[in-house]
């Protein structure tokens, strides 16, 4: 069986990728930082389909927390099919008041930890047949909003880095990203907030975590010339001003 391992796997996006990939395959590898329960909801339904799956537990933002994990996935799966870069973190905060820490914080989850648990596994992606790493990025590195500068600017790192990647991984290893829109609202989205978003949509709704899903597994399985993208699945939000 091909081996997927998803970042992020217990919650949200994550979970429902991990499970598409269960769907139609993939033994799982899941990393989570605290979304255990979640995770293991994901292993039990995989197992279920006859799939192997694991739940590692690690800090991507502490740098020997992802070492450790890397080391642990290379050992358990030395050949990688698709390793999906969704971990992340989201947050609103004016631009005066972001600090350090914050700054810091943000680059290391969002950008840092993609590329070195990337390379980290690279032996083990270069052993399998044909290897794919997708990065989930956001609509908002290129299209942004005020009260995130920090989080636009770690996505439109990732975005660069996927297209750098590609062209020097090639042609072994393809990477391609992919921006959600608007797939859940946030919790403090009130109902004149998500109305105004709504507005801003032009196929009038928002996505699904299950949209993403499906988009991962079109490029595992459908899609073998296609590297160095960056898909938007936003409902067109992205293609007007």
């Amino acid at each position: 069986m091909p081996t997927a391992v998803v970042t992020g796997a217990g919650i949200r996006i994550g979970k429902a990728i991990a499970l598409a990939l269960a769907e139609v395959g993939y033994d799982l590898a899941l990393h989570v930082h605290r979304s255990t329960e979640g995770a293991e909801e994901v292993a039990a339904k995989a197992r279920a389909l006859g799939r192997t799956a694991t739940v590692y537990r690690a800090d991507l933002g502490a740098p020997r927390e992802l070492e450790s994990l890397a080391a642990t996935l290379r050992q358990v799966h030395p050949a990688i099919d698709v390793l999906v870069n969704n971990a992340g973190i989201f947050e609103r905060i004016a631009f005066e008041h972001i600090t350090r820490e914050h700054y810091h914080r943000m680059m290391g989850i969002n950008l840092e930890a993609p590329f070195f648990l990337t390379q980290a596994l690279l032996p083990a992606l270069r052993a399998a047949p044909q290897p794919l790493v997708v990065n989930l990025t956001d609509i908002g590195a290129e299209r942004v909003e005020s009260h995130y500068a920090h989080y636009s600017a770690s996505k439109a790192g990732l975005i660069t880095l996927t297209r750098a990647l590609a062209v020097e991984l090639a042609p072994k290893v393809r990477v391609n990203a992919i921006s959600p829109g608007t797939v859940v609202f946030p919790e403090d989205f009130d109902e004149a907030a998500q109305q105004a978003t709504l507005a801003r949509i032009p196929l009038g709704r928002v996505g699904s975590a299950e949209d993403i899903a499906r988009t991962v597994v079109f490029l595992a399985r459908e899609a073998p010339y296609i590297s160095g993208q960056v898909i938007a699945v936003d409902g067109a939000r992205s293609a007007q001003l």
